[in-house]
Formats: C-alpha cells, sequence, structure tokens
C-alpha cells in the first residue's frame, strides 16, 4: 500500500479505491454542498437545464444554501436572487436554508438589516462560519461550495473546496463529482502561538513565501505544534486563505479541540479521521519558527504583497475593517475588544460579525471569553465604547457589493482590514488601497490612524475561554 497524506485518503475512501496518486483523476461521492445567493441562481438555472425542470436533486439533507453575500443593500437584483433561492428550496424540499428577514430599520434609507434580534433569526450568516455552526463540516468527507472560501472547512480535517456553478450544478444532480488527485505542500511552524500573533500573521507569511499561485492546484498542509496551539477558529483563517496562493484546499489535522466542536455540532454521527501517513510524499515543504515571527500585512493590491506591520508604521489610514469568514470570528472579535477596550478609535472603525452566533456571543461574552460579568464588558459593549459601527452580521464590504454596503470603500481610501483579499475593488473603490491584516494588528491601527504594529498593545496572552469551542 503507498503512504497517503490526508487528502489522497479522503479522495481514495471516497472513490471506493484502496489508494490514489497525486494528478489521478477520480470520481468521488460528495457529502456536502453549499450554495449561497450570489451563484445559487446560476447553480440552479444550469441544474434545471441540464436535468430537467421537474428534476429532483440528490439529495435534499445534503444541501445548504446560505444567503450572505448581498444582504446589506436595497438593491432589487440581490433580492431577486433571494427569492429564487426561496422558491427553489421550497420546491425541493431542503432541509438546511437560513434565510434573511430583510427588515427595514433605517428610517428613509432604504438600508435593510437581515434579521432584529440575533437569537430569534433563521438567517445564519457568513456561509464559511455557518457550515460548521450548522453541523455540517466533519472529519473525512468532502464539502463543495460555489465559493472559493468553501476550503475553510479544510480546519475540520476535511476536503473542502471551492466549485464553479456548472460542477455544482452535476453535483446537486448526482452527489458526484470528477476531481483531480492534488499533490500536497507541507507548512510547519513550531512553537507556541505569541500574544501578538494570530493565524492571519501565518498564512500571509505563507502567500508571501510562495505567491498568489504558489500553490495552484495543490492540497496545502498546515502542520507542527505551532498550529496546534491555534484555536480551532484561528486554524480556520489559515485553511480559509488557502485559495489566495492558488490552493485546491488546505488542511489541518484533527486533534481533541476538532472532535470536541464536531461531536457538539454534527448533524449526521458518523465521520472517519484520516491523517497523513510517515513518510508520505509532500512536493513542498517550509518551516517557521513563531517565536520569529513578526506581526504581518499584505500590502495593496495583492495577498502576496507581504511585509511586517512595523515597517508599514509610516501608512496612514482612512477606515478600518474588522470582520468577514477570514476576521469575524468571536476569537477575532475578542482579540480586537481586548485592544480597544478603554480606548477610543482614530478612525472610522466598521466591526462585521461572521455569523449571528458571533453576534449573539459578542453581546453575551467577556473579554475572556467567557460569560460576561457583572461591572465588566461585553466584547459588543467594549468595541461599541471605543468608537466602533458594529453591524449585523454577512460578507458585507469584504466583497464590495452595491454602493450602500456596510462599510463598503466608496471613495479611494486607506483601509486596514481582516479580510481575505485586497486586489483593486475588491472592497468597493478600485483605486482603495486595502492592507490586510490580523484583528489585533487591524485595532492597534484603528487607535493610531497608521498601521501599527500590535506589540504596542499587548504582550500578555489575550485568553479566550470558551468561545468558539463548542
Amino acid at each position: 500500500m503507498p503512504k497517503m497524506t490526508m487528502t489522497e485518503k479522503i479522495f481514495a475512501a471516497h472513490a471506493g479505491k484502496t489508494s490514489v496518486t497525486p494528478g489521478e483523476n477520480v470520481w468521488v461521492n460528495v457529502d456536502v454542498l453549499m450554495t449561497h445567493d450570489v451563484c445559487g441562481p446560476g447553480t440552479i438555472g444550469i441544474f434545471k437545464k441540464e436535468f430537467g425542470p421537474d428534476a429532483k436533486v440528490w439529495d435534499k439533507t445534503r444541501i445548504p444554501i446560505i444567503p450572505d453575500h448581498y444582504i446589506f443593500t436595497a438593491d432589487g437584483k440581490c433580492h431577486r436572487n433571494i427569492q429564487i433561492l426561496r422558491d427553489f428550496v421550497k420546491e425541493q424540499d431542503i432541509k438546511y436554508y437560513y434565510d434573511p428577514d430583510f427588515l427595514d430599520t433605517d428610517e428613509g434609507s432604504g438600508m435593510p438589516n437581515p434579521y432584529r434580534d440575533p437569537t430569534k433569526t433563521n438567517y445564519k450568516g457568513v456561509c464559511h462560519k455557518a457550515l460548521p455552526e450548522e453541523g455540517h463540516c466533519r472529519p473525512g468527507e468532502i464539502l463543495l461550495g460555489t465559493d472559493s472560501h468553501t476550503c475553510t472547512a479544510g480546519a475540520f480535517g476535511q476536503f473542502a473546496s471551492g466549485v464553479g456553478n456548472t460542477d455544482a450544478a452535476f453535483t446537486m444532480g448526482t452527489g458526484k463529482t470528477w476531481l483531480k488527485t492534488p499533490p500536497t505542500m507541507k507548512f510547519t511552524f513550531h512553537g507556541e502561538i505569541p500574544p501578538y500573533l494570530t493565524a492571519k500573521d501565518l498564512i500571509l507569511a505563507v502567500i508571501g513565501e510562495i505567491g498568489v499561485a504558489g500553490a495552484t492546484y495543490k492540497t496545502m498542509y498546515f502542520a507542527g505544534e505551532g498550529i496546534s496551539s491555534l484555536t480551532l477558529e484561528d486554524r480556520m483563517t489559515l485553511t480559509n486563505m488557502a485559495i489566495e496562493a492558488g490552493g485546491k484546499n488546505g488542511v489541518c489535522d484533527v486533534d481533541q479541540k476538532t472532535l470536541d466542536y464536531v461531536q457538539a455540532r454534527s448533524n449526521r454521527p458518523e465521520w472517519e479521521v484520516f491523517k497523513d501517513d510517515p513518510g508520505c510524499n509532500y512536493v513542498f515543504e517550509h518551516e517557521w519558527d513563531l517565536s520569529t515571527m513578526e506581526p504581518m500585512v499584505a500590502k495593496p493590491h495583492s495577498p502576496d504583497n507581504k511585509d511586517t506591520a512595523r515597517n508599514c508604521s509610516d501608512v496612514e489610514l482612512d477606515q478600518a475593517y474588522i470582520g468577514s469568514c477570514t476576521g469575524g470570528k468571536i476569537t477575532d472579535m475578542i482579540m480586537a475588544a481586548n485592544i480597544l477596550n478603554g480606548n477610543q478609535v482614530k478612525i472610522p472603525t466598521f466591526v462585521v460579525p461572521g455569523s449571528t452566533e458571533v453576534h449573539q456571543d459578542m453581546l453575551t461574552l467577556g473579554l475572556d471569553g467567557e460569560k460576561v460579568k457583572d461591572g465588566e464588558p461585553s466584547v459588543y459593549a467594549a468595541l461599541e465604547k471605543a468608537g466602533c459601527t458594529i453591524g449585523p452580521s454577512g460578507c458585507s464590504a469584504c466583497l464590495g457589493g452595491p454602493s450602500d454596503t456596510f462599510g463598503r470603500l466608496n471613495e479611494p481610501k486607506a483601509c486596514i482590514s481582516t479580510t481575505n483579499r485586497n486586489f483593486p475593488g475588491r472592497m468597493g473603490h478600485k483605486e482603495a488601497g486595502v492592507y490586510l491584516a490580523s484583528p489585533l494588528t487591524a485595532a492597534a491601527s484603528a487607535l493610531t490612524g497608521k498601521v501599527t504594529d500590535p506589540r504596542e498593545f499587548v504582550s500578555e496572552p489575550i485568553l479566550t475561554g470558551s468561545a468558539g469551542v463548542l
């Protein structure tokens, strides 16, 4: 039996084979297919065209549909997309659909809010955060989604990757797809994560090392005791941005943190854990010592345009943005709140929870990640008191969207952001300059109005307690 990587083992298991090798094309059975409001209508259209107007999906319990992208807008075309999803869900009796409520909360503005209370809505927020929260992520499975950042779910020890509308439509009708087995690149991090770094710094270092095409159609495997020291949510940041290096997927090893989360959340009772065989083949390897790493940024206009935050201290900023599937998890919010607590932001700072669950946690958890205690601020209160503008959960300005999108850069401003892409126009105006950074660096920079190394504000570990654990 040849020695195989985790991804190769998952492919073999789903293809009914004893082994596969990199470059081998295989038919695989898909466990979960996700789509959302941007690509869902196109996928549905192709599905109906190719399978017939009365065709039924392969499994109505394995196709979560999660609107999240163009929610904060009065744009009628965006609302039309939601209606297409609603009609399809009703027609097919799809089990997992997370509908926004579209409430008009700002008199005269036409700006809808997808919910009034984060605890009393079926809406979930960003699909990549909602998928694990709602029990759709499990080790050893294949999860496909009509979004390039579907690779986020690889943090749970599964193969997760974005696909186009045509491939998604085929899977929607058959439960299968045709995939080429990717070779694996291994990125090892030694030591414990220091208090001034997060996974965002690690992945920006990786992408800066290999470039935005350095992992094209390859598995990016993140390993070492440094990865073990990360929270499960921080590992999701690593795998989320595998696509920014061209990666087919990103993966982390399954440990007790993973198992505890999945066992508490999964909507299916069984899964299989795979791990790399000792001596398996990697097409590339690189190692880092976390004790020598510095807080990183990616300067405009590419995620591989890396530099240290310290080297960019003369860069004047107009705006800060803390949110997205990359930087809107509850542990990200706790990181930012600990720096901002008791201080005032110097530039407009927009905060967008990654999910309605994160929004609720921000209201109920303190700065240590535990239930807020009398006399102490919640995460939400600390951010609000520091002068941040907090919006409801969703993708919001991470991908620009219509001009009325919350936090969007409608002018050629300089913004520091916890999002995952900084290509021209990604957050709105094509002449705006976006500096990608960790929530620590973004929060520190919001206080000074310049790109700021968070070591100026944090030296002791920031505790996140039970936040994001179960």
